[in-house]
């Protein structure tokens, strides 16, 4: 799964506390990315039902900052990921 996360999203811890989450969900693999527009782009590997537990706090817990939006793509999992970074 990939997401892309719109709000204040940057510079208030919101890709630690996304690992941290993906961390203790369990049996993920990706990363969390600041993108130049603002948005922060979130990848997730791993179980069908985890990769739904990481994208519903993305868009519904509580998250620093402030979220306005999320947009994921579900596709085939390419692999290469050792655990959960910061990127």
């Amino acid at each position: 799964m990939t997401a892309w996360v719109r709000g204040r999203v940057q510079g208030v811890g919101f890709r630690w506390f996304t690992r941290a989450n993906a961390l203790e969900i369990g049996g993920l693999a990706g990363f969390a990315l600041n993108l130049d527009d603002g948005r922060v782009q979130v990848v997730a590997e791993g179980q069908r039902e985890n990769c739904h537990r990481l994208l519903a706090w993305l868009r519904e817990g509580d998250t620093p900052g402030r979220v306005d939006g999320v947009t994921e793509i579900w596709g085939t999992p390419r692999g290469g990921y050792d655990g959960f970074e910061i990127r």
